[in-house]
């Protein structure tokens, strides 16, 4: 029998992604608190989107955080960012995404691209 360790994020109770190394589940924790705080900035805003709409920009600025940084410095912007949104809701495991994602244990680097 095999001993596989996984470190789990877990939101209000629920399990949102399962990595190999701890190192990875603290930085998408941090990722998923920076997404929060954003969504909550943006909310007081008062801009017409709807939720998802706040949560995908929100998910999408967390995730490109040292991009968004930059050019809010008055730097240029990368030609390719690190995140597309499209799969920002998804990846987030936020309020719509339904099945665990979990890594390969030989994999770990790829669980945190998601």
């Amino acid at each position: 029998m095999a001993v596989i360790v996984q470190y789990i994020v877990v939101r209000n109770g629920e399990q949102k992604m399962t990595f190999t190394s701890k190192k990875e589940a603290d930085a998408y924790d941090k990722l998923l608190d920076v997404a929060d705080q954003m969504y909550a900035f943006l909310q007081s805003a008062k801009l017409e989107m709807s939720a998802d709409q706040l949560e995908e920009l929100s998910f999408y600025l967390a995730k490109n955080r040292e991009t968004a940084v930059g050019l809010l410095r008055g730097g240029k912007a990368k030609k390719e960012p690190a995140a597309a949104v499209a799969g920002s809701r998804a990846a987030s495991g936020r309020k719509t995404a339904k099945a665990k994602k979990t890594a390969a244990p030989d994999a770990g680097a790829a669980a945190s691209k998601a």
